[in-house]
């Protein structure tokens, strides 16, 4: 799948009217602990306790976001980057100023 044309790694994305965002995250499993550590490039990076296996660290990702935006999970969509460490992940229910402020972006 080609990535977007806007490479900023948090974009707002229209859905029929729905209040939707884009983030580009580059994913660093079994760290410490989960938390967004900045950028890489043109992606946030986040770092996730879990383990790749077993997609583990798709779940944990999942679960921090939820928790962070304030959103339930199946709100939440990997899109592209299911087994890598590069993610695109859609998030329904949260618009681009508010998403940009949790993150702290």
């Amino acid at each position: 799948m080609a990535e977007p044309v806007d490479s900023a790694p948090i974009t707002a994305v229209g859905r029929g009217g729905a209040q939707a965002v884009r983030l580009r995250l580059h994913i660093t499993p079994s760290a410490r602990r989960t938390a967004l550590t900045g950028r890489h490039g043109d992606r946030l990076k986040l770092t996730v306790a879990a383990p790749p296996a077993d997609g583990k660290a798709n779940v944990a990702l999942l679960k921090f976001l939820s928790k962070r935006l304030g959103v339930p999970r199946d709100a939440i969509r990997i899109t592209s980057g299911m087994s890598g460490r590069r993610k695109t992940v859609v998030i329904d229910g949260v618009d681009l100023l508010t998403a940009k402020g949790l993150l702290g972006c």
